[in-house]
């Protein structure tokens, strides 16, 4: 039987140490030194990972462009950067209930290509229903229900399929460590051998992980840099539209976002999320405007709503939904500081439309005119849009990509685009008016000229 020795590890940065510290000295973070058991016999690994890398020159290597692996579903190409690259491995986190597993047995079943799945939360009843729910053309995706690794390695080796889905990593445990399933070092040593299956067969594995109530991914920090892709399925349970994001991409952007929504038969891909962001184009609101947004190379039309009210409590309220709330109170001490607008002692709500959280600066100055809009009890005219991002002097300031906002603002049907006069536009159509200024006040007399 082989010896073990204990020592401690902190889950965020990886330091160890001899004894439980009750905070890091290494990174500072508290309550994040657990227990792991190490072995002192070395493990023999399965047949599949015996191959071992031979020692080269970089000049005597092949450069050979490997084919991405495509997939039916074009968000998730482009958020990847293409598509699939072979031995990559992939990990996608988010919330208990978003639509993680319904979106990769989506994947599994509808690739041309041969697709292990291993489940170690569902039977293989739960998830043919699942399927039979999503889809009725199931091609050749291999159900596996088993947590114990050196089962599933054999499975691999057996099947040797084109694409691996684990679901999910917290359950999946390996004999040769004496921890409880889903501790760090469990998680660890399975991450640690997948990533080894990958590498030496060119098999990509796609791997979802469970998150904490703080919403990082559960187990060590360290997972996230083993992996080739972290991607994290965003979304509010109650709203119909989802959000792929990608925070780390060794083969791509991490800009790029794919946009779904839910629906009874699975996910669906969103491909003009412009219109549904903003439907509500036909009724002259006050308090609503229209703003746009860059994620990658998409650009979005955002509907902001505002809603300015007497403060009925001593503290005026400032609460935003989808909208940074520090940079709110910001454009709200330029608006009354540079614009006139008495609107301290006044409560003041922000929504995106959507259940999207956006942190784009271009949308300052549409957030500002859906506040004067609603506390002036004044609609924005139709047609009217605006992308520029205000400076604490009351300044409008250049945002990047400009032309390819305008592009999409003007595909959609707006006749009249505000942005900073410092933006040089390659733009010259005549079918959108671009409107140039300089200051905030300027804007505040050319929206609400006609309306005074």
């Amino acid at each position: 039987m082989a010896s073990t020795k204990k020592i401690y590890s902190c889950n965020n940065c990886g330091a160890k140490y001899p004894k439980w510290m009750g905070q890091c000295s290494q990174c500072g973070e508290w309550n994040t030194v657990d227990e792991e058991i190490i072995q002192s016999k070395k493990k023999s690994e399965p047949n599949i990972i015996l191959n071992k890398s031979k020692l080269k020159e970089i000049k005597e290597i092949d450069a050979e462009t490997t084919e991405r692996i495509k997939i039916g579903d074009n968000e998730l190409n482009r958020v990847l950067g293409g598509g699939i690259v072979p031995g990559s491995v992939i990990l996608i986190s988010g919330e208990p209930g978003i639509g993680k597993s319904t979106l990769i047995l989506q994947i599994s079943i509808s690739i041309k290509r041969k697709v292990l799945y291993i489940s170690g939360e569902e039977s293989q009843q739960q998830i043919k229903l699942r399927a039979n729910r999503i889809s009725k053309n199931q091609n050749e995706c291999y159900i596996l229900t088993e947590t114990n690794l050196e089962l599933i390695l054999k499975s691999i080796e057996a099947l040797m399929p084109d694409l691996i889905v684990i679901d999910s990593i917290q359950t999946i445990q390996t004999d040769g460590i004496e921890n409880i399933q889903g501790s760090t070092p469990q998680i660890k040593e399975c991450t640690s051998t997948l990533i080894k299956v990958a590498k030496q067969t060119g098999i990509p594995i796609i791997v979802i992980g469970h998150i904490t109530k703080d919403g990082n991914i559960a187990g060590p920090k360290v997972l996230e840099h083993m992996v080739d892709v972290v991607l994290n399925f965003e979304g509010d349970k109650n709203n119909l539209y989802r959000i792929l994001r990608s925070k780390k991409n060794r083969f791509g952007s991490t800009s790029e976002i794919g946009i779904y929504e839910m629906i009874n038969t699975g996910l669906n891909i969103v491909k003009n999320p412009s219109e549904l962001f903003t439907s509500n184009r036909e009724n002259q609101l006050s308090g609503n405007c229209i703003g746009i947004t860059l994620d990658g190379n998409r650009s979005i039309m955002i509907e902001i709503q505002a809603l300015v009210s007497s403060a009925v409590y001593g503290t005026p309220q400032r609460i935003s939904n989808g909208f940074n709330s520090k940079r709110l109170n910001m454009l709200l001490a330029v608006l009354e500081k540079k614009a006139g607008f008495k609107i301290g002692v006044k409560d003041i709500f922000i929504n995106i439309t959507g259940g999207i959280k956006i942190d784009d600066p271009a949308l300052d100055l549409a957030v500002i005119f859906s506040i004067l809009s609603s506390n002036t009890n004044l609609s924005i005219k139709n047609g009217l849009c605006f992308c520029a991002e205000v400076g604490l002097s009351g300044e409008l300031r250049n945002v990047k990509n400009i032309d390819i906002r305008i592009s999409e603002a003007e595909r959609l049907g707006y006749n009249k685009i505000i942005i900073s006069s410092n933006s040089k536009t390659q733009n010259k159509t005549n079918q959108i008016d671009i409107l140039k200024f300089s200051k905030l006040s300027d804007v505040v007399k050319e929206v609400f000229k006609e309306q005074d």
